[in-house]
């Protein structure tokens, strides 16, 4: 095969949309968020199933320790950087989606995860996501009629969790989803939302 056949073959190859349909949008167009909702696994097993949402990574953040591991994170939180289409979803929309997936009444853990590591935090990198998220906090405790807990923090360095942790929803589907039903999370979520 000569090299400007093979040539356009390749530019033909990398312009057809992936097996499923959907063409991912090119990495400059996409956006990052981070949450922190108690653990990690069922923020990211949320998150991934959001129309525009691209991939959501189990990780740290909000604390000083550099490369902090699951055994040692003391300061951060569990949380979940969610990489998102902005042309598919909007900053609030994650937002608004995050406050109904959480307890964000509860300021000592999230279900029966206890203790600062599972606390929930909206971590911001701009005013646009300061007010954005303001709003949608407003907005649910409205909704709640309770005070809203959940603090809004400036972005700081997200780190991101051992390989094990990541997508463990799917790489241990039955031990996930026993760990989520004993914690009680979606039956505190129902209780809290409703069909909200």
């Amino acid at each position: 095969m000569n090299r400007a056949l093979f040539g356009f073959l390749a530019l033909l190859l990398a312009a057809v949309a992936p097996a499923g349909g959907a063409q991912r949008p090119d990495e400059d167009a996409t956006r990052a968020a981070v949450f922190a909702g108690g653990c990690f696994w069922c923020v990211e097993a949320d998150f991934e199933k959001l129309p525009g949402v691209i991939e959501a990574v189990s990780g740290y953040a909000g604390g000083e320790r550099p490369n902090p591991t699951y055994r040692n994170h003391e300061g951060h939180v569990e949380a979940v950087e969610v990489r998102y289409d902005p042309g598919s979803v909007s900053y609030r929309a994650l937002v608004d989606y995050f406050f109904r997936h959480i307890d964000p009444l509860d300021d000592g853990g999230q279900f029966c995860d206890r203790g600062h590591s599972y606390t929930t935090a909206i971590f911001v990198a701009n005013a646009q996501e300061r007010a954005a998220a303001e709003a949608a906090k407003n907005e649910a405790a409205e909704i709640l009629g309770a005070p809203v807990v959940t603090p809004i923090r400036d972005r700081t360095r997200f780190w991101r969790a051992e390989d094990y942790h990541q997508d463990y929803y799917k790489k241990n589907p039955r031990r996930y989803r026993y760990y989520r039903a004993a914690c009680g999370r979606d039956w505190r979520i129902e209780k809290l939302w409703g069909g909200d």
